[in-house]
């Protein structure tokens, strides 16, 4: 079978495509950016790329076309599959039919920490030799890629609330029918589809509605925005967890996060010594263990498994060091995230200089929706260099006010390069913080920095 993949180069339909390809279909795909590491992986898998959305693209004729969720009407692509009468099918759906039918899926959902919930878990049942199938929106260290099939009945799934295709405004998450569900935490976002968290909370109500009673519902303690989930209906068990909090708990922690007991009913069943940073990456890998004893690990399996995980790309990844100063790539987006990455790295570096870049690009964080939170979430930083391109409506220039003279605005990635070279010193710590490619500016940096 032949399917053709409209978006291929994203975190979850490039998944989709390295899905069908173990599946032994032949799979080819379009997208607007053909570019690494996604291209790579997927090129290593031996499948077709070509760039852009090109009616041409889709003659001869694919058996089936999968739509990615950011496809619309006036797309050349779909145009020219509809007035052909192409049979397509958006990546959730497909991922459902044939990859989810008779599975356990473990599926960690949340405004914040899918990504990390759901490798951490996977590397948990990895360790524990479970061998597990999953699909995950960023590329595990201890893993290298971002989806397999995996040989046993688990797959671990990041589970997203955007919604499915142009075609199928439901979440993505309705589709995957857990049996173990994740809720990491809930907040606003995805402005440009949600009008407010009760709709966003609507769908999450949709999902918990999926979980079997025999299934079980892992949350945080004392979650406002959750438990008004849980009050519209809940017909699973719920395990709560949290930090000095719930039925399984994360004690004695250290400032930086890199250590903490693990406790159950009042019993410490192990302890983590790792190298994720972090209260919120704490309250990850509590999620992933709680999932993962759901399936048979025990704590202090999960726990020692946690030790040798080696972090996710673009999650905190320290990208290099020159010349004594240290840089590195975040996919932080949200101002919840934003001020809990930059509070994670300062607990580690202590006094040091950070330096933090942010560039705004979520559809949400360009339509100003979080523009009163965003100054107070880059508190921590010494020195802020906001970037501000054509597409973001609020004014970053108020936020920069807002932080004082630690605060600046930059319209080029080469001014804000410029800048750091001028500016950085030896032992400061410089942390880009985007959810897109921005122009390439890790790379740059460091190369710009070395000369």
């Amino acid at each position: 079978m032949h399917i053709h993949i409209l978006g291929i180069c994203g975190t979850f339909m490039g998944g989709v495509a390295l899905l069908a390809r173990e599946l032994g279909m032949t799979v080819s795909g379009s997208d607007a950016n053909v570019y690494p590491p996604m291209s790579d992986q997927l090129e290593a898998a031996g499948i077709e790329l070509q760039q852009g959305y090109l009616p041409e693209h889709l003659d001869p004729a694919p058996d089936l076309i999968v739509m990615g969720n950011a496809m619309s009407r006036g797309n050349p692509a779909v145009e020219y599959a509809l007035n052909k009468g192409l049979p397509y099918i958006s990546g959730p759906q497909w991922l459902a039919e044939n990859v989810l039918q008779g599975k356990w899926v473990l599926a960690v959902s949340g405004t914040h920490g899918k990504t990390s919930t759901s490798s951490l878990l996977a590397w948990i049942l990895e360790d524990a030799g479970m061998e597990p199938g999953f699909l995950i929106g960023g590329v595990p260290g201890n893993f290298g890629k971002t989806a397999r099939l995996g040989n046993t009945p688990f797959f671990v799934i990041e589970a997203d609330e955007y919604d499915t295709a142009f075609f199928d405004k439901r979440s993505k998450f309705v589709h995957y029918h857990p049996r173990t569900l994740v809720i990491n935490n809930l907040e606003f976002d995805h402005a440009d589809i949600f009008d407010d968290l009760a709709a966003i909370q609507k769908q999450f109500h949709h999902v918990v509605r999926t979980v079997p009673s025999e299934g079980l519902l892992i949350t945080p303690s004392h979650d406002d925005a959750i438990e008004k989930v849980i009050r519209m209906g809940c017909w699973t068990p719920q395990q709560t967890i949290g930090l000095n909090e719930g039925q399984l708990q994360a004690k004695n922690i250290s400032d930086d996060g890199g250590q903490f007991d693990v406790v159950y009913a009042g019993k410490q069943e192990g302890s983590v010594n790792w190298s994720l940073l972090g209260q919120h990456n704490v309250c990850n890998a509590l999620a992933a263990i709680a999932a993962a004893r759901h399936v048979g690990v025990t704590i202090k399996q999960a726990c020692e498994a946690l030790a040798s995980f080696k972090g996710i790309k673009r999650r905190m990844e320290l990208l290099g060091e020159v010349r004594g100063v240290r840089v590195y790539d975040d996919f932080a987006h949200h101002p919840t995230a934003i001020a809990t990455t930059i509070n994670g790295l300062r607990k580690n570096i202590g006094a040091r200089k950070l330096i933090a870049i942010l560039d705004p690009r979520s559809n949400t964080m360009k339509m100003g929706i979080h523009q009163q939170a965003l100054a107070d979430s880059l508190q921590e930083a010494d020195r802020v260099i906001l970037f501000e391109d054509a597409d973001v409506a609020m004014s970053l220039d108020t936020v920069a006010e807002q932080l004082g003279d630690t605060a600046i605005v930059k319209t080029t990635v080469d001014d804000i390069i410029s800048m750091v070279c001028t500016e950085a010193q030896q032992g400061d710590e410089v942390l880009i913080m985007s959810n897109g490619g921005f122009d390439g500016i890790h790379q740059r940096l460091l190369q710009a920095l070395a000369k």
